[in-house]
């Protein structure tokens, strides 16, 4: 009996030696992973004097968040609000496409039912012909 006594904590030792190994794995790999080459290709391929995307600025006042986007450019802009909600049982929100055509104006408004930590807006090109 006194032998079995004496391997459970070499074997405990062991196994937690191995359960952090594996965990610096997981976080190499976690860390090694490449940033997305989407996201380069869309700052590349959008030059500053392009002429698209409404101009939107977001106001948050207590549990509201509104856009107010505005579109200077002959192109129509389709918007959405994303609203992330401070609380963990709180449903986050993201608002349905709103086109904002060409020299026109838009408000878009998401809420939560407590705090909001942050809201943003999307844009992506509209089809053409619309």
């Amino acid at each position: 009996m006194r032998a079995l006594y004496s391997r459970v904590p070499a074997l405990v030792s062991a196994a937690a030696l191995l359960a952090g190994l594996a965990g610096l794995a997981v976080a190499a790999e976690v860390r090694a992973a490449p940033a997305p080459a989407e996201d380069a290709r869309r700052s590349a391929a959008a030059a500053p004097d392009e002429n698209v995307g409404a101009s939107c600025h977001t106001v948050v006042e207590g549990s509201t968040a509104t856009a107010h986007c505005q579109n200077p450019y002959p192109r129509t802009d389709r918007v959405r609000l994303h609203v992330e909600c401070e609380r963990w049982w709180d449903v986050d929100g993201d608002s349905a496409p709103v086109e904002v055509g060409p020299a026109d104006y838009a408000q878009v408004s998401g809420r939560c039912w407590k705090e909001i930590r942050s809201a943003w807006i999307t844009h992506e090109p509209a089809a053409p012909g619309s």
